[in-house]
């Protein structure tokens, strides 16, 4: 197992580019990958920039020129259930995107069945054990949702009523896409920044280094299960 691991900020992956072992970096699409070793699995790393476009070009590198075969997505994200919490942490269970007209994807390529992305079934199973195992607070299953827009008001109650996500954020469901029509498996672990209740960039800016420090412990215990299994 070779694992592509995506942040769309600096920040977010900052973590996880500390603690890439026997690191070396190269470039492509202006790009740079981290690549070495977390608990002794072989892992690809970078931050892609923040939005859908962004991150899909990061997964399909991964997979074509560094021959991944796992992608992990990490970071943050907004809450948007009533009972998440900031610094919550939410493993996605299936994705979709609030911001492309549903057609798009069941009538014309890909020519899904569904607008959602289901998460990989296994690393699922292996992060609820963990969950469980170690009880872990505040780690939620469910629901996220991607569009290209920080959320405000006019939109939450929009998509809380389509979707009931528990989460919002700009690159897991194009992330999911690509592994999908590749047909790799795929994980987002997101920690929430803000929520309605603390809502606006300045909470995100605010939240979002100890944010992701919680999602890359998270990840990291899945990689150490990966590795001992």
């Amino acid at each position: 197992m070779k694992i592509g691991i995506i942040c769309a900020g600096d920040s977010e992956a900052a973590p996880f580019l500390d603690a890439v072992q026997n690191c070396s970096v190269s470039e492509k699409a202006l790009l740079k990958f981290y690549s070495g070793l977390i608990e002794s699995i072989p892992v690809v790393a970078l931050f892609s920039g923040v939005g859908k476009v962004n991150a899909a070009i990061a997964a399909q590198i991964l997979i074509d020129t560094y021959n991944c075969d796992t992608i992990i997505n990490a970071g943050t994200a907004g809450g948007m259930a009533p009972h998440i919490k900031l610094f919550d942490t939410i493993i996605c269970t299936e994705s979709a995107y609030w911001d492309v007209s549903e057609d798009i994807l069941t009538d014309f390529h890909p020519w899904t069945k569904s607008i959602f992305w289901q998460a990989d079934k296994p690393l699922l199973q292996t992060m609820r054990n963990i969950i469980s195992q170690k009880n872990i607070p505040n780690v939620y299953f469910g629901i996220m949702i991607t569009g290209e827009m920080f959320i405000e008001e006019q939109y939450r109650n929009q998509i809380n009523q389509k979707f009931s996500p528990l989460c919002v954020d700009m690159e897991t469901a194009s992330i999911a896409h690509v592994c999908y029509v590749n047909q790799i498996p795929y994980l987002s672990v997101r920690t929430i920044t803000d929520t309605e209740e603390h809502a606006g960039i300045e909470t995100f800016d605010l939240n979002c280094e100890k944010a992701s420090r919680i999602s890359f412990h998270i990840v990291r215990l899945l990689l150490q299960e990966i590795s001992r299994k």
